[in-house]
């Protein structure tokens, strides 16, 4: 290998790593979190995939929450790591590659459309945070949300990231590259877990 080059994860291996920092929150408990999407795509791999290495992260903690009872230590501190981590990754990703895709005709309904799921997501944890942990409904909301979130990485993987590439270039992935890691841990330190319970709409009269 040439002198200066970093050898490269392999995508398998990213992944072990990606579930195993979910599991170091609480190591006892069974990350059961299947495949990853089936794509070929992982893309320039400090960017995309460096985004795909968070989505299995997330993946795995959402699997660890359902291996929780009740509102248990492992329960709360999962939950908390879950909320930060994807704050955190919501408000870098943002910053780093959907303002770059926004400013495209081609790509800009992909980054509004990212982005409006991400507002929705956070509004159904700040929802799940105001309930109680151990009431029996909690998990069946839980479950809700962490549908939606697994879909909204499924687009992502599958669609938005595969169209968003081919219309990147080399400056912006430099950008994205040097700013997504600086602002995600930025942004996932200053990260809280907010409660607000979430209201259907009423019904028109």
């Amino acid at each position: 290998m040439a002198a200066g080059k970093k050898a490269r994860t392999s995508p398998k291996a990213a992944k072990a790593a990606a579930v195993a920092k979910a599991k170091a929150v609480a190591p006892d408990r069974a990350a059961r979190i299947g495949s990853t999407p089936a794509t070929k795509f992982r893309g320039n791999p400090d960017v995309f995939g460096r985004l795909v290495e968070d989505h299995d992260k997330h993946r795995a903690l959402f699997a660890l929450i359902g291996d929780t009872v009740g509102k248990s230590p492992d329960r709360v501190r999962l939950f908390t790591e879950l909320v930060h981590e994807i704050k955190g990754h919501a408000a870098a990703e943002e910053q780093a590659l959907w303002s770059t895709v926004l400013r495209n005709p081609e790509t800009t309904e992909d980054a509004r459309h990212a982005v409006a799921e991400h507002k929705e997501i956070d509004e159904m944890f700040a929802d799940l945070a105001a309930r109680d942990m151990a009431s029996p409904g909690w998990l069946r909301r839980f479950a809700a949300t962490r549908e939606k979130y697994l879909h909204h990485i499924r687009e992502e993987e599958q669609e938005q990231f595969v169209a968003a590439e081919k219309h990147l270039s080399k400056t912006d992935i430099r950008h994205m590259r040097s700013v997504f890691n600086r602002r995600k841990g930025e942004e996932k330190a200053g990260a809280k877990v907010e409660k607000k319970i979430k209201l259907k709409p009423e019904a028109s009269s």
